[in-house]
């Protein structure tokens, strides 16, 4: 059985977002209590540093926040680490403010590191990290906790409700919402915790790059100096940092939640999606300042209720299935009956395989799916109501289903602001078997419910919409020899 948490966190508030990683002790001589973020990519509101500070305050020691950044993770490439860096430079200028030190390094050709968590633990009383589920995160969390020599604790910075507190017994969306729905109304407000001890300032194992004084010339120059892919940009769409959230935030408050519960569905709408999953997949914002500007918000109940059911109940049951699964991105995550019938179709014909490349740069013979992934490969985002289709397609145009699954993982993971996600796997995982199997339907999908493109076709502008989107100008990327399909398919990790 694992130790129980320390008394400074057992008596928390939001105890129930903490969990122990490994069964080592907590070393009151350290210097300091280590937080490593690598995706709660904030200062406010963020559970990890709050866990860390109460901690620290019982023990009298100062917290120490830490943010790297390696150039060898999956899909690295510019897109992705500028709005990493982004975020981590205002999470660097905002723990100044709360009086917390903040170290990060940026790996690159000039100044390489190796294990730098393990040698900031070696120095720590103990380990925040936060709790997640999927992709990178969880592999190395995982990793570094049976590694080190003191206790490592995962705080859950995701979602708004604890999925602690929810029980081990959920089966259905329904079930979720049932349970959850009256839980939301205790976990609205929270308070940051001030640190008692002054901010650290002692040794450390390297020379720590200050990103909180860095220019965005001087983020641009970080990321031309990594080895990655420099042939996927930037997102125009998605600004990065804290106050390209904030923008996006009051976007979603006065142009898209007074007609929400009407809109969402719509992707021919430029007002039709909040597009915060970005800055929620790193952690910039939390769903607990989303959901405080939704009730100061002018807007019909009814657009509210429904956005709080996309951020509360669907977003947070993908968290709480994740967390349950030993590898939320692997194929046979998706429902049995439903592997079974695609399975029993398998050896279908299939005449409408595409190649790789052609599914990449979207560049296929159905003109919707192209407009869909376009928005992948341009702005780094996909409409919801475009995801459904563009996944469940994705089975006839790939040899048997478990290169299709495989293929949807690689193109959202690689392209996607919002890839390797709890949120994103769920969404894919739907489009391949969620719910209850249908009537057996045509060949390959079998009791997979298949999705026409009539949802975007039939509105008012619809297929010039399409036509519109399906041939925006879009850049080249290489592509891989093959799939990284050890990872979607055997769990295991790519690093």
């Amino acid at each position: 059985m694992p130790h129980p948490l320390p008394d400074a966190l057992s008596s928390w508030s939001e105890a129930p977002r903490v969990r122990r990683m490994n069964e080592r002790a907590i070393r009151p001589e350290g210097r300091y209590v280590l937080c490593w973020l690598q995706q709660a990519l904030r200062a406010r509101d963020n559970p990890v540093i709050d866990a860390g500070v109460r901690l620290g305050n019982d023990l009298g020691l100062p917290v120490l926040v830490y943010h790297g950044l390696r150039e060898d993770y999956p899909y690295a490439s510019d897109r992705l680490h500028r709005f990493i860096l982004g975020a981590s430079r205002d999470l660097a200028r905002e723990c100044r403010e709360r009086g917390i030190a903040c170290v990060q390094h940026v790996d690159r050709a000039d100044r390489r590191e190796k294990g730098l968590v393990y040698r900031l633990a070696a120095d720590s009383a103990a380990v925040m990290v936060e709790d997640q589920p999927t992709f990178v995160a969880r592999w190395q969390s995982e990793r570094v906790a049976a590694r080190i020599d003191r206790a490592m604790l995962a705080v859950n910075a995701a979602c708004l409700v604890p999925p602690a507190i929810l029980g081990d017994d959920i089966g259905s969306t329904t079930a979720f919402r049932r349970r959850h729905q009256p839980l939301r109304g205790d976990w609205l407000v929270a308070a940051d915790w001030t640190a008692k001890v002054a901010a650290y300032d002692g040794p450390l194992p390297f020379t720590s790059d200050r990103l909180d004084v860095c220019t965005d010339a001087d983020l641009d120059r970080f990321v031309a100096a990594a080895a990655i892919d420099h042939a996927l940009p930037l997102s125009p769409m998605f600004p990065a940092g804290r106050d390209g959230a904030l923008v996006m935030l009051e976007r979603m408050m006065d142009e898209v939640l007074p007609t929400y519960a009407t809109t969402r569905n719509d992707a021919t709408q430029a007002v039709g999606a909040s597009m915060l999953s970005p800055y929620l997949h790193f952690g910039v914002i939390g769903p607990r300042e989303v959901m405080a500007a939704v009730e100061a918000a002018i807007a019909p109940a009814a657009s509210k209720e429904k956005f709080a059911d996309e951020l509360l109940t669907w977003r947070e049951w993908f968290h709480y299935q994740a967390l349950t699964l030993p590898a939320p991105e692997r194929y046979d995550r998706i429902s049995e009956w439903a592997r079974e019938t695609l399975a029993a179709h398998a050896g279908d014909p299939r005449p409408e395989v595409e190649t790789l490349d052609a599914l990449l740069h979207g560049e296929t013979r159905d003109e919707t799916w192209n407009a869909c992934q376009r928005q992948f490969l341009i702005d780094g985002w996909m409409h919801n109501n475009l995801r459904m289709y563009w996944g469940k397609r994705i089975i006839a145009m790939t040899p048997d289903p478990e290169i299709a699954w495989a293929t949807a993982c690689y193109l959202n993971d690689r392209l996607s602001l919002d890839g390797r996600d709890p949120s994103t796997y769920g969404n894919i995982a739907a489009s391949f078997g969620g719910g209850s199997p249908g009537r057996e339907g045509p060949a390959i999908y079998g009791k997979v419910p298949t999705r026409s493109d009539g949802s975007t076709r039939h509105r008012p502008g619809g297929p010039a919409w399409l036509a519109a989107a399906a041939t925006r100008p879009r850049q080249t990327l290489v592509v891989p020899d093959g799939l990284p399909t050890a990872l979607y398919l055997s769990g295991e990790p790519l690093v």
